[in-house]
């Protein structure tokens, strides 16, 4: 059967009962994740003014938790941009599946009145469909400028929103088909307010494709494999495989790949060079001026994701090593009150920046997408001391190095507190702890 037909068919067929029981737990802490860094970042200028341009009426799903209400089409827009505005949300193949499928799923599942375990059977079509399209192409899509988590996120939400729909096989094959022309994102506009539209947009192409597949809007089965198709379309050097049978509901890529857990409200990029260089000043604190020259060896792919090498805002310091290496000198750690404008415009920052250079390698890893082997920062200090950290091979929160249950909790309880939460971390905690029982409604109920 046709690649987009397959995936079609699969979420269609989909259920809960069908679910692995590590998939199940996967999509759980995809929710808890996500929501938490959702409302962590409502307050970011990116939601709010979407917020303000879009002046949604109320409607039948709620924006962050907060107790305000939009049409599910803009819940979902608002609440993705929100999700990835402090690039705190979770990552695996090749992107940001959690920030897209999560608040897609909600502010549809709100609407529909959709139960725990719906939702969690939505989450798992979109996952399985954006890594089934993701992994057919070798190539390193953001060395093209494409931004994964925009071109992929919207099939896959469209995938998940016409499961919750319970569309037929064919009109989900609609589905998936529409949002693979709404699929849109690109590297250069990394650092700004535009990164995190892409995960909202995506979570809204989602819904509004599987609503208008339900009304009989048409598109092309083969939108995805065709020679003129997206995987053509998107693919950086033209490999991408078209052919290739699908396996979906034989072997699982939730449980293949799993899901990273971040650890620090930046890009990705940083989080190895970040631990290294943590666990160095932990060993050897040192002050900014023992430093002459801080060294981060890194993938070429990887350093062109990172373009901020002189950073003036918080946006920007989330793509900047030069930042993350001087933060952690300065202050010890790299948490949400570092990527702020005040923070990053130090003096004292500015100045350890100037002093920090990247050095790239294309000693690439075939299991990670884009990454080295290993990442491994220099120190050298005006005394001539040289100084390495370990080479680290993944970073604290991979799927290999998963966080703990109290990590995973602290990190919660932070982002709803930054987020000035109207429930306690503790019982909202609970309820996705619980997802499989309860419906979305509950679930978003204040109190």
């Amino acid at each position: 059967m046709p690649l987009t037909q397959d995936l079609g068919r699969f979420a269609a067929g989909l259920t809960f009962e069908k679910l692995p029981a590590e998939a199940i737990e996967i999509a759980r802490t995809g929710f808890i994740d996500t929501i938490a860094t959702m409302i962590a970042g409502a307050h970011d200028p990116a939601p709010q003014l979407l917020r303000k341009a879009l002046n949604p009426p109320p409607g039948e799903a709620t924006l962050y938790f907060t107790g305000d209400t939009a049409p599910a089409p803009e819940a979902a827009w608002i609440n993705g941009t929100a999700a990835h505005a402090l690039d705190y949300d979770d990552v695996a193949v090749r992107g940001h599946p959690s920030t897209v499928l999560v608040p897609a799923i909600l502010a549809e599942g709100e609407a529909l009145g959709s139960s725990g375990n719906d939702m969690i059977a939505a989450y798992v079509a979109g996952y399985e469909t954006w890594a089934e399209v993701a992994n057919r192409d070798p190539g390193h899509h953001h060395r093209k400028g494409w931004h994964p988590t925009g071109i992929f996120g919207a099939i896959a939400a469209a995938a998940a929103c016409a499961r919750l729909r319970r569309l037929d096989p064919e009109r989900t094959t609609m589905a998936i088909a529409l949002a693979a022309s709404q699929s849109a994102g690109v590297t250069a506009n990394f650092g700004t307010m535009t990164k995190p539209f892409h995960a909202g947009r995506a979570a809204h192409a989602g819904v509004v494709s599987a609503r208008l597949a339900e009304v009989g809007f048409t598109a092309a089965a083969d939108a995805i494999e065709h020679p003129q198709g997206f995987l053509s379309a998107v693919s950086p050097e033209g490999l991408a495989d078209r052919e290739r049978p699908a396996a979906l509901g034989r072997e699982w890529h939730i449980v293949r790949n799993r899901l990273s857990i971040k650890k620090y409200p930046a890009c990705y990029a940083l989080h190895r060079s970040l631990d290294g260089m943590l666990d160095l000043l932990d060993k050897r604190p040192l002050r900014p001026d023992e430093i002459a020259r801080i060294t981060a060896s890194i993938s070429k792919t990887r350093s062109l994701i990172l373009r901020n090498h002189r950073p003036q805002t918080g946006l920007e310091g989330k793509f900047s090593m030069e930042f993350a290496m001087a933060a952690s000198v300065i202050a010890r750690r790299a948490n949400l009150a570092e990527f702020t404008d005040e923070f990053v415009g130090r003096p004292d920052v500015q100045d350890l920046m100037r002093r920090v250079d990247i050095e790239t390698n294309e000693n690439y890893d075939p299991e990670v997408s884009g990454a080295s082997l290993y990442d491994q920062v220099r120190v050298e200090l005006i005394s001539g001391e040289m100084l390495e950290t370990a080479q680290i091979r993944r970073a604290r929160g991979a799927a290999e190095l998963p966080l703990r249950e109290s990590e995973l909790f602290e990190k919660f309880r932070t982002c709803l507190d930054a987020g000035h939460a109207r429930i306690s971390p503790e019982r909202l905690f609970d309820r996705l702890r619980n997802l499989e029982n309860i419906s979305a409604r509950e679930l978003t109920a204040a109190g």
